[in-house]
């Protein structure tokens, strides 16, 4: 499919896809577009930026058109965050903008008078439902879910979701749901349980498979070694006098990292904010809002924004602090080079991050190339596995101590 027009879409599809400036579809779009027009179930596993979205959305509007039929709710789509549902509805209301389906985002952490929106639309038969598993599994208890009409279930960033411990939740959502139905399944990667998922609940799935676990073609990586004193300095070195660069995206671990970087970038008057855990919903929302008006320059945040964020024009993506998990890399970088631009992605690497850094390089299939610090900067650290860069360095010497899993786990909870 060179052309949306290829795809032969309704009029008033088309109009909104031209409205929005879609003209090509994405390798994931032209992949997967013919098989849910044909009804069939899908697993997909594909990288975020790759047009994935807009990959389910549009096919199942077209269906909701071709059978004239907008009684009830015919679309249900589940995903592990509160960010990524907003996004999802933002393109919803872009596509719809000339078709009359109703649309509804379901998630926590919501006001009183937003929640009882949300239920009084969802008992009303809403047509598309985005979703949090918790929020939704809140409604199903009160009986508000009426899925009898349901056509399309779609289960976005699927590997996200059983990471954050959604699988039995997830199980509970489809028992509700009817049994005759077509099911979706996008994941950036396809962990074993996945596979498990899979086969519970699609039938003779099509699978496709763009780019499994690599940052878009579009970026260019690099990384500094540097010890962890010097972070702060380095990342000033990088980004002071940066004025052509519009928006910058800057991750770290922990909010208590997120809020330190803050007051120091603060200090030296950049143009910051962030985002984290400790914010209210509806101040998340106004400060993604504020960064994609380019209201101000830099934005530092924990993962809860690496794969829920929706600007396709951030120029610089920094990595001030390793992921734990190599997957997360993948979701990082891909914030910048979407929609098949380009951009830079940086990391800075201290001893400790090392052999995280090499599981991220082996999960890439790549090297990435280790940058030359400032001259004024003392050595980094080797590139070398040590004995410090591993649980060692924390729990002592022999095996983990019991409970090490569950500290990791807190560790994590503190983004």
């Amino acid at each position: 499919m060179t052309s949306f027009k290829d795809f032969d879409f309704h009029p008033s599809i088309e109009e909104s896809i031209d409205a929005m400036g879609f003209t090509k579809p994405t390798a994931v779009q032209a992949m997967t577009i013919p098989v849910i027009l044909g009804n069939k179930d899908l697993i997909a596993c594909a990288q975020t930026g790759t047009g994935k979205t807009a990959a389910f959305l549009l096919p199942v509007l077209q269906r909701i058109m071709e059978n004239d039929d907008f009684d009830g709710t015919k679309l249900l789509v589940v995903v592990p965050t509160r960010e990524l549902a907003l996004q999802i509805d933002q393109h919803l209301q872009g596509f719809t903008y000339f078709i009359p389906v109703s649309t509804v985002a379901v998630y926590g952490g919501s006001a009183g008078d937003v929640w009882d929106q949300q239920k009084s639309a969802i008992a009303a038969g809403v047509n598309i439902i985005i979703a949090t598993p918790g929020r939704l599994i809140s409604l199903i208890s009160l009986d508000y879910l009426n899925a009898g009409k349901l056509q399309t279930l779609v289960l976005d960033e699927a590997d996200r979701m059983l990471d954050m411990g959604f699988y039995d939740d997830i199980v509970k959502i489809i028992n509700k749901l009817p049994k005759k139905r077509q099911t979706l399944m996008f994941s950036a990667t396809m962990p074993p349980k996945i596979r498990e998922l899979a086969k519970k609940i699609l039938n003779d799935p099509v699978e496709v498979n763009i780019s499994i676990a690599k940052p878009a073609e579009g970026v260019l990586q690099g990384a500094y070694l540097v010890h962890e004193k010097d972070k702060p300095d380095l990342i000033m070195d990088l980004l002071r006098d940066r004025h052509e660069l519009k928006s910058i995206l800057v991750f770290a671990s922990t909010k208590k990292s997120v809020k330190s970087l803050h007051k120091k970038l603060k200090g030296e008057e950049f143009s910051c904010d962030t985002i984290h855990s400790d914010l209210e919903q509806q101040d998340r929302i106004k400060v993604l809002n504020d960064f994609k008006n380019r209201k101000f320059q830099i934005l530092i945040a924990t993962d809860i924004v690496s794969r829920g964020i929706d600007i396709d024009s951030i120029d610089l993506v920094i990595n001030y602090d390793v992921p734990s998990d190599a997957e997360d890399y993948v979701h990082r970088v891909g914030r910048t080079a979407r929609a098949e631009m380009e951009g830079v992605a940086l990391t800075f690497i201290n001893s400790s991050d090392v052999r995280s850094f090499k599981n991220i390089e082996t999960l890439i299939g790549s090297t990435v190339h280790k940058l030359p610090l400032p001259p004024h900067f003392d050595e980094g650290p080797e590139y070398v596995i040590t004995k410090g860069s591993d649980h060692r360095k924390l729990y002592g010497k022999g095996k983990p101590k019991k409970g090490f899993k569950k500290d990791k786990k807190t560790r994590k909870d503190q983004s």
